[in-house]
């Protein structure tokens, strides 16, 4: 946990960039109260290596839903009314990553294993975010599971484009947490493990939400938000029976 002096640091810097996220349009006023008190928590309780990794995951997302948005409009595939975020997503992806920080804060999950835990969860929000905003540009797309031809943007819908972007923000995540956890001085473990369950770990868990998606949300058994946190939490899972394989302490 931070000192604080530290805190105090942590705490203006995540309303801060929770206000500019206002200003940016990039979150609605009330996702962003949302992101900001949830922010709070995971730097004062995990610290700012977590904190950063947070950050690049919003900007990243946000720089990825604002490109080319008039042709997502177009289409109505776009994230909200001009590239916004409102309470539900915001929820949907940081109450994990948040509830891994409170473990790792009150010493009931090794520090090791959250960093890795948190990132995973992160990969595969990259992954899907990424897929999703550049792959429904790239056309059409088939069904995950019957592979019948559907329209991009549809539930369950995969391309090859959007697959390679799935990799790149799985992948992405894990090479950008690696070096955020090491300028922290956050425990590691093993890097080539780090990275491996991360990458693996987000890729994955971006299959398993398109899976959510056409099977159960397209019957309207789920919501856009409770199947991303499903898939987050599939990504947490898939990470953590890596850490167990390798024999790393949870």
């Amino acid at each position: 946990m931070l000192g604080a002096g530290a805190a105090a640091v942590g705490i203006v810097v995540t309303v801060g960039l929770a206000a500019a996220a206002v200003v940016a349009r990039a979150l609605t006023a009330g996702a962003a109260a949302v992101a900001a008190a949830f922010g709070i928590v995971i730097v004062l309780l995990a610290g700012f290596g977590f904190l950063a990794l947070l950050i690049v995951f919003v900007v990243v997302s946000s720089l990825a839903t604002r490109y080319r948005f008039a042709e997502k409009a177009q289409r109505h595939v776009q994230e909200g009314r001009r590239g916004e975020r409102g309470i539900p997503n915001v929820i949907a992806h940081i109450v994990l990553p948040t509830a891994i920080a409170i473990g790792v804060g009150l010493g009931r999950l090794p520090a090791v294993a959250a960093g890795t835990l948190f990132a995973s969860a992160l990969a595969f929000a990259a992954a899907d975010t990424l897929a999703s905003e550049f792959g429904v540009l790239m056309g059409s797309a088939v069904s995950i599971l019957s592979w019948r031809k559907v329209a991009a943007g549809t539930n369950g819908g995969v391309s090859a484009a959007g697959e390679m972007f799935a990799i790149a923000g799985a992948l992405g995540t894990a090479l950008v947490g690696f070096a955020l956890y090491r300028t922290f001085a956050d425990p590691l473990g093993s890097a080539r493990l780090f990275l491996v369950a991360v990458g693996v770990a987000g890729f994955l868990a971006c299959q398993v939400d398109s899976v959510l998606g056409e099977t159960l949300e397209n019957r309207g058994l789920l919501t856009k938000g409770s199947t991303n946190f499903l898939g987050m939490l599939s990504a947490i899972g898939i990470a953590a029976a890596i850490l167990a394989l390798a024999g790393v302490p949870l």
